[in-house]
């Protein structure tokens, strides 16, 4: 059986600058649990060698990430591989810590989360080059980035199907031509504060917060991060916050405006493996090359309301989507 050797952690500098910035992404309930289904080859097709290899699947422990990291416990057994199932895990701290010292060999992250959180960048919009530039900076830790997945969970606003109905608008920019008495906002209290939040996002598209053109501060509503999609929904303002992946979008009828400015960083998910695992066995790759292209917005949107809405466990959820893709098969018998 082959081990990992643990990998050389980062600076604590650089973790303690990562602990004031979590929150993108945390979107979901946590239906903690260590169960996944059995499973068979498909599409993925055994590894020769890997069934004499042990390695470990992290994942942070909302919704998203944990059907993410199901998704890749699940790939990695097909292809033969002896996977410990190391999801859950409390904290994107953590789970960094986890996967920089080798306790972990993959997990699933979002490129912004990486660059803004644990490496203390700006953020950059371009989706390739924040790929490229993580990719990059990590690899001096001995962490590997594959290509990244079409989803983008960042920063949004969304309207209620009234809101959508009745102002007939589509991208964030078009709020300018709203009546002042329509640009409505509800935010969460962090994103009101913070310096790439609220007021520089306002300034972005030409309607600064308390200028004659722009926004009242009395048109800004801050509530829990929980409360904004219903209060969204039924019209309390006409534009909540969301993260941009999140079930309740699909479960609300919630329409996300488009951000047709480029305020906000991506944050595009991909699989990071350590480099070790990596060039020990190539062909680990191509099993995520199968599954990263099919991760899109509302992909995820949909198994997100599955867990969250439906109440069905994320292990579940990821194996009905990977066997109806054709990517993995139940085991005969």
């Amino acid at each position: 059986m082959t081990h990992r050797t643990p990998r050389r952690t980062r600076t604590a500098a650089a973790l303690a600058a990562a602990t004031a910035a979590l929150g993108l992404a945390g979107c979901g309930l946590q239906p903690a649990t260590g169960y996944v289904p059995a499973v068979a080859p498909a599409a993925i097709e055994p590894i020769d060698g890997a069934e004499e290899v042990s390695v470990s699947v992290g994942s942070k422990n909302f919704t998203e990430q944990l059907i993410l990291g199901k998704i890749a416990v699940l790939a990695l057994r097909a292809a033969g591989f002896q996977v410990t199932d190391s999801t859950n895990i409390p904290g994107s701290v953590a789970a960094r810590e986890g996967q920089l010292a080798g306790d972990t060999d993959m997990q699933w992250e979002y490129t912004g989360t990486a660059w803004v959180v644990y490496m203390g960048n700006q953020g950059i919009p371009d989706q390739q080059e924040q790929w490229q530039a993580v990719h990059d900076a990590d690899l001096a830790n001995g962490l590997t980035w594959l290509p990244p997945a079409p989803m983008n969970n960042t920063y949004g606003f969304a309207m209620g199907p009234d809101a959508a109905a009745e102002l007939g608008i589509t991208a964030f920019s078009q709020v300018k031509e709203l009546p002042v008495e329509e640009r409505t906002f509800c935010v969460e209290s962090e994103f009101r504060s913070r310096d790439d939040g609220l007021e520089p996002m306002l300034e972005h598209y030409g309607i600064p917060l308390d200028s004659p053109d722009g926004v009242p501060s009395d048109n800004i509503r801050v509530m829990d991060t929980g409360a904004i999609y219903a209060a969204t929904a039924n019209g309390a303002c006409n534009f909540g916050e969301i993260f941009t992946t999140d079930g309740r979008i699909l479960a609300l009828d919630l329409t996300v405006l488009e951000d047709d400015a480029a305020y906000f960083p991506s944050y595009n998910v991909a699989a990071y493996l350590g480099t070790d695992l990596v060039e020990e066995f190539p062909r680990v790759t191509e099993v995520f090359e199968q599954i990263t292209p099919l991760l899109t917005d509302e992909l995820l949107i949909e198994l997100n309301a599955r867990v969250d809405v439906d109440g069905e466990e994320p292990a579940d959820v990821a194996m009905d989507w990977m066997v109806s893709e054709g990517l993995v098969s139940h085991p005969e018998g």
